[in-house]
């Protein structure tokens, strides 16, 4: 295995010892993908850079809004401080290619675009799918798809095969995401609604999982498949072999006060498209599958 997820493991191991899942720290990791040089051989792009925003050429540095939690997207390394994952990668790869330096600051996913309409941040990167109702808040520049997937214990011992299997259960969802949207509107035909359990914690959301408090976890393909394989060694969870339910992108938040710099971000990742950086640090975390060849605004 070529990483372990220690925000699982070190979640379980205190689980195991009777310990109070709130004692698990966030995420953590000893072993991590090798992305440093990839990022680092990313040059200025000088022309791109004089299209920023006159404040934040002058601050020099991008603020970005994430939800530090959700590896392999974002999560902390084993110091507890430091963000890695895919995004905060690309993150870093798109400043550099805009000379700016990447702080990233972590916060409750549900205020995210609040923050970045408040200016608190520049822009926000935390798996946030763009969806048409999100649109009416902020612009999305859309690097990645994904979709909800279904994650369950290991041997599947409720016997979920689709979501109307989730009818009447209880189902772990971040709060304020579209897992939560889709899990309170679903349809269920038997007439038990699934009972949605949201929290803005994937630690918690895991240990309730992990101790039977809840049937299932909806994530995002690339969360949940990275947690599968990694927690207790892959023998924690499972993901169900399903489509993605909902598909679509992910985008990075920009304020819509700021098309400068949406369209800087835009034209900076179209450029590590290109150059193969992007594919790269994609293949290090292992989410190539949700690649984009052509970087969009709102989906177009």
């Amino acid at each position: 295995m070529r990483r372990t997820a220690a925000l699982a493991l070190s979640l379980f191991a205190l689980v195991a010892c009777g310990a109070p899942a709130e004692e698990a720290p966030a995420g953590t990791t000893g072993d991590l993908p090798d992305t440093a040089a990839v990022v680092q051989a990313v040059t200025k792009d000088d022309a791109l850079a004089a299209t920023l925003p006159e404040s934040i050429r002058q601050a020099g540095k991008l603020r970005v809004g994430s939800n530090v939690q959700n590896p392999p997207n974002n999560f902390y390394a084993a110091d507890g401080t430091t963000a890695v994952g895919s995004e905060v990668d690309l993150a870093k790869a798109i400043g550099a290619k805009l000379g700016l330096t990447v702080e990233h600051q972590d916060m409750a996913f549900g205020s995210l675009i609040t923050s970045l309409q408040a200016g608190r941040i520049d822009v926000t990167m935390a798996a946030m799918n763009d969806t048409a109702e999100r649109q009416q808040a902020i612009d999305f520049v859309d690097y990645f798809t994904s979709g909800i997937t279904i994650m369950v214990q290991k041997g599947n011992p409720q016997g979920v095969k689709g979501p109307d299997d989730l009818c009447g259960k209880a189902v772990a969802v971040n709060l304020g995401s579209s897992q939560e949207t889709y899990a309170k509107e679903y349809q269920c035909l038997s007439g038990d609604p699934i009972q949605v359990t949201a929290t803005d914690s994937d630690t918690q959301n895991q240990n309730q999982l992990r101790t039977g408090r809840v049937a299932a976890i909806l994530n995002d393909l690339p969360t949940a498949v990275y947690v599968a394989k990694t927690a207790g060694d892959g023998e924690f969870f499972e993901v169900l072999d399903l489509a993605p339910i909902n598909g679509g992108p992910y985008g990075i938040g920009v304020n819509k006060s700021t098309p400068e710099l949406t369209a800087a971000i835009r034209k900076a990742l179209q450029a590590l498209v290109d150059d193969g950086t992007y594919g790269k640090v994609l293949a290090a975390w292992d989410v190539e599958q949700g690649a984009v060849d052509q970087v969009t605004v709102n989906g177009r």
